[in-house]
């Protein structure tokens, strides 16, 4: 088994996120087998989805849980006095994550994600960007394929035939995380799997990302809802919010995971 270490880790709510840099990733002073980027929202659904929980807590040795928010960095700094070096979202590591390994034959990267031909695209762009086929396919599986036995079984044989070595997996919390854990050990050519969740979007250019100031001081969420309010306002006005009730009963010890019991207010 692949085994993941960092000396620190801050315990935020029922999950232990590691603090880690970008740096450290890119370097390979931390090489985990899965990187799981961590915002408010994938947090909350870890309070609500025990599948999901409990899949990441069996492969949590082995898996990078990486700081994808800055407002858990504010809110943990205020709350619980704990503080994360860096943000390190999947947006942000993935493509630092390609150029960084532009001359590296050994890394080959599968995509899969977002909606019909925009995976493609992000591939084509990637690959103009980098100088080479870093990408070496790329594909967006249809709506509702994790549940779906066949599909799942065709795009595990198209990953396995593609020679790839990194599978970028972009199709949302927690449906991403999932697969990935359920379909691993099938996987055996794949020696890094990312979590990546809306950045083939931003690659391809089908969805805007926040501007870089927004997103330094925590309104990623804000802008993103603006343009999408229909399918986003929900999640982050009502669905997320209980979130820093949660971190302040931590804060006073009174704590309770759903699916464990812990209330460490230090």
């Amino acid at each position: 088994m692949h085994t993941y270490s960092k000396s620190k880790k801050v315990r935020v709510l029922n999950i232990d996120i590691d603090d880690v840099s970008m740096e450290e990733l890119l370097d390979g002073t931390a090489t985990p087998r899965f990187l799981i980027p961590v915002n408010v929202d994938v947090l909350m659904k870890l309070q609500k989805d025990y599948d999901f929980y409990t899949a990441l807590e069996k492969h949590r040795d082995e898996t990078c849980v990486c700081l994808d928010s800055q407002i858990i960095r504010y809110a943990s700094a205020l709350i619980l006095s704990k503080d994360f070096q860096e943000k390190v979202s999947g947006s942000d590591y993935f493509p630092a994550f390609c150029q960084y390994n532009a001359g590296n034959p050994d890394v080959r990267i599968f995509l899969a994600g977002a909606i019909e031909g925009v995976a493609r695209e992000a591939a084509r762009r990637i690959n103009n960007r980098v100088g080479r086929g870093i990408i070496v396919d790329a594909v967006s599986p249809p709506f509702g394929f994790d549940n779906d036995v066949r599909q799942c079984e065709e795009l595990v044989r198209h990953i396995n035939e593609s020679g790839a070595t990194v599978l970028a997996l972009g199709v949302g919390a927690p449906k991403q995380e999932k697969w990935m854990f359920r379909h691993a050990d099938r996987l055996p050519g794949i020696k890094l799997f990312m979590a990546i969740g809306a950045t083939i979007d931003f690659e391809a250019g089908n969805v805007s990302r926040a501007p870089a100031w927004a997103s330094s001081i925590g309104l990623e969420w804000f802008y993103r809802m603006i343009r999408e309010p229909r399918r986003l306002g929900r999640r982050y006005l009502i669905d997320d919010t209980p979130f820093f009730w949660y971190l302040l009963t931590q804060r006073m010890g009174r704590y309770r995971s759903p699916f464990g019991e812990y209330s460490d207010g230090n």
